[in-house]
């Protein structure tokens, strides 16, 4: 993809394109797949830390979205070179907040602060991460 930004310092990119899919009636991105994005985005990070499904250790945590911030600046639209960025924050034992940016060369087209946290599978209660992802992240 061409004429995209490059990553910062800590920072995670994936390059994507705008498909017929994404779009609404007038080709312009519908808005939740904004979160599709960065979602994707969140998930290559952790799978390049190590991490690479949902569920945790031996399947008895995992990580969930427990909130999200996102402010739409330009629309993106049908065949799109989109660069979307993933870095985290801040990270605690039991969460860690992403910094997320939707990008179109050199446009700043979406961005988002996205809380994830480590719950329990079964009860669904927060719960500290296992120690060696907390490494991983911290080590970022």
């Amino acid at each position: 993809m061409s004429q995209l930004p490059a990553p910062k310092a800590g920072e995670f990119s994936l390059p994507t394109r705008v498909y017929i899919e994404d779009t609404d009636a007038g080709g312009i991105v519908y808005y939740v797949n904004y979160l599709k994005y960065m979602e994707r985005a969140r998930t290559e990070w952790m799978r390049g830390r190590g991490f690479a499904k949902a569920a945790l250790g031996d399947g008895k945590q995992l990580m969930v979205v427990h909130s999200a911030e996102v402010q739409y600046k330009r629309p993106a639209r049908l065949d799109d070179e989109l660069a979307v960025t993933a870095r985290v924050s801040d990270c605690r034992r039991s969460y860690m907040i992403f910094e997320q940016q939707v990008w179109r060369k050199q446009e700043l087209l979406c961005q988002g602060q996205i809380k994830v946290a480590c719950v329990n599978a079964e009860t669904m209660k927060p719960e500290a991460m296992p120690a060696p992802m907390l490494a991983a992240i911290k080590d970022q």
